[in-house]
């Protein structure tokens, strides 16, 4: 949840704002006028700012510039009517971080909310490196161990430069944290940090979200869009997940790398751009160059410089300070004192694989907690988050992976096809998001924490699979 500042000279869209973020459990102030805005920004920590463009006095435009300069890390959204579009793509291209038509539909206003406020935590919440378990930083790399002091020599080495970074490593290594460590420890660090997650949003949108488009440049586009690089201006642009990236968008992201411009969709100009790219991957990069799918240029040119995180098992020195700062963590949580941490239950957490990384290791503590009755994390506890609750959960567990099978079984008898996987893919995320809208009753925000989710990235999937909620709660 954030602190967010609405300046609008409309007392009604004042306080319809106010009642719906408010709603959604954000805290919010308002303002009339650009003067009254600037003088809350400088007395308050605010994680948003969403202004109209058309002010009395000092209007949207100029208001933005002045928060800009005070704050340069605070996002702005800047909301407009159809006649003053032009003033908002100028606001976005000199670093607001997106503009908004009025009048605008609930949903995707609170979407682009969510991502406003993720986007300023990532710019302003320090990344640390931290090797005390003590340590109450919310955002730290931890590790003690040779190959994660190597990570943090790495990470001092490149920041400084405009070098483009390709950080490999599994899921859950932590390969964000390292990305935002390098922009807040780089020349950029007071210039925009845009992350894109290239499997997060679908492939049919994502070349529009990254170059932007102009009017008329495909059914809908009614006006000129600026895109998420181009937002980026003279900051930095972390793509995530860029193994995955459609083979056709490559080009354009090579492009961008050699000659630092971009074309928007339906442009016919190049238009210049000065970013910094990060980039990070858990694919085998080397394999998707075998099977052609992703570009030999491409991949040269990312990897520049190479950090690779290491695995959790590869750093079994590390698992112990992890856990116990996990465990601090839920703890506090909780409510209820620190418990610590068993010599058995240590032994069985240093001898396990960890497939997930440290995001399963913290998995683990979360749920050995929950089992364990006030005293140290025991053996018995850590064996049992790892299998689950009980056995009987692990017998139903079974009787639906065969139920699952048998229904995987019957499409591949049919007859498969060149889409097939793809497909099935899609008929179960489009079966597991509903179901968990029908036991949230439409609420999006819970169904995207049950799901694992953010909530831009469930909206983005709902509106592909074009599911319908008619339970979703009116806040929603």
């Amino acid at each position: 949840m954030g602190s967010i500042l609405i300046i609008d000279d409309d007392a009604q869209l004042r306080n319809s704002f106010e009642k719906l973020l408010t709603g959604e459990g954000h805290e919010v102030l308002t303002a009339p006028t650009g003067e009254i805005g600037l003088e809350l920004v400088q007395q308050n920590d605010f994680d948003l700012v969403i202004t109209d463009v058309r002010l009395p006095g000092m209007d949207g435009l100029k208001t933005f510039q002045r928060i800009h300069e005070i704050e340069p890390k605070l996002p702005v959204i800047v909301i407009t009517a159809y006649g003053t579009t032009d003033t908002a793509i100028e606001a976005t291209k000199r670093g607001a971080f997106d503009y908004v038509l009025k009048p605008f539909e609930i949903p995707e206003m609170l979407a682009l909310i969510d991502k406003a406020l993720e986007a300023g935590r990532f710019m302003r919440a320090p990344v640390k490196m931290a090797a005390d378990a003590l340590d109450d930083s919310e955002d730290a790399i931890f590790g003690q161990s040779k190959a994660m002091q190597e990570v943090y020599k790495m990470i001092g080495r490149v920041a400084s430069t405009d070098a483009t970074v390709l950080i490999r490593g599994e899921s859950g290594t932590g390969k964000e944290l390292i990305a935002r460590a390098i922009y807040q420890h780089s020349l950029r660090a007071d210039k925009p940090f845009v992350v894109i997650n290239c499997v997060a949003i679908p492939e049919t949108l994502l070349e529009s979200e990254l170059f932007g488009y102009e009017k008329g440049a495909f059914t809908g586009a009614g006006t000129r869009k600026i895109g998420k690089i181009e937002q980026a201006n003279r900051g930095t642009v972390f793509l995530d997940e860029i193994g995955d990236m459609p083979f056709s968008i490559q080009a354009k992201i090579l492009r961008l790398l050699q000659e630092k411009s971009i074309e928007r969709l339906g442009g016919r100009a190049p238009i210049p751009v000065d970013v910094r790219v990060i980039a990070a991957t858990n694919r085998d990069l080397e394999s998707g160059l075998a099977e052609g799918r992703f570009r030999e240029d491409l991949y040269y040119r990312l990897k520049v410089v190479t950090i690779t995180l290491p695995p959790l098992r590869k750093r079994t020195g590390d698992i112990g300070l992890l856990a116990a700062r996990f465990l601090k963590k839920f703890a506090q949580d909780m409510n209820i004192d620190c418990p610590g941490i068993a010599d058995e239950a240590k032994v069985i957490l240093e001898n396990y694989s960890w497939p997930g990384n440290v995001r399963e290791l913290a998995n683990t503590i979360q749920k050995a907690l929950i089992f364990s009755r006030g005293g140290p994390i025991t053996g018995e506890e850590v064996s049992q988050a790892f299998r689950g609750e009980t056995a009987i959960q692990d017998a139903s567990r079974y009787r639906e992976d065969e139920s699952v099978r048998q229904w995987v079984t019957r499409a591949l008898s049919s007859g498969g096809g060149d889409r097939i996987f793809v497909e099935m893919v899609d008929r179960f995320s489009e079966l597991l998001i509903t179901e968990a809208l029908n036991f949230t009753g439409g609420n999006r925000s819970q169904a995207a924490r049950i799901l694992g989710l953010s909530r831009p990235t469930l909206l983005a999937k709902i509106d592909k699979y074009g599911i319908k909620m008619e339970t979703a709660v009116k806040t929603e």
